[in-house]
């Protein structure tokens, strides 16, 4: 009896251990439209295996921009989210468009799912951080915070991008002053 019930532990565990993760990605501007991705186990132990080459802050957040470029290219496999050009105008509007609104409730889930998983060694998930600039120009990304001494804080941008490419990160400061690439 004992030997059954380790061996259904085991199983229970293992399964646990294996389990592939849904996350909720939205599109279609302003998340008028909802799809589930489904990310593979074995690649979220392939983002784990890259992400655990960071020796400091600088190298994890390097890391961190090409794992959401990943992230996002795997959930284009699924979702139309594939079509999405950096910023608003490039794609044109197709379905599966994405804006900041769109990029920014996808990649905090994105982070929050590494974060979840003890991925992130040097930094911590704050949540979603809006700008406004000349008072009608909103944007809006997911600020990281540093784990160590006066945790200078980032965003997380992956709009200014492509589906699939490596994610813009910059200092937040430097972000809420503007700068970005120019798309």
């Amino acid at each position: 009896m004992v030997r059954l019930l380790l061996v259904f532990i085991a199983l229970l565990w293992t399964g646990l251990a294996l389990a592939d993760e849904a996350v909720d990605i939205c599109f279609n501007y302003g998340c008028a439209s909802h799809a589930q991705a489904l990310i593979a186990e074995s690649r979220l132990n392939m983002l784990r295996d890259e992400l655990s080459f960071a020796a400091n802050p600088e190298q994890e957040r390097a890391l961190l921009s090409l794992a959401m470029g990943r992230l996002y290219g795997w959930a284009g496999e699924q979702t139309p989210i594939h079509v999405d050009k950096g910023g608003n105008y490039a794609d044109e509007g197709e379905p599966g468009s994405m804006d900041c609104i769109d990029h920014s409730l996808t990649t905090e889930r994105f982070l929050h799912l590494l974060e979840d998983r003890h991925m992130l060694h040097f930094h911590r998930v704050v949540g979603r951080v809006k700008r406004v600039r000349f008072l009608i120009m909103e944007h809006n990304a997911v600020e990281i915070a540093e784990l160590s001494g006066a945790a200078p804080h980032y965003v997380v941008d992956s709009w200014y991008v492509d589906n699939g490419k490596p994610a813009v990160i910059l200092p937040l400061q430097n972000w809420m002053d503007g700068e970005g690439p120019d798309v």
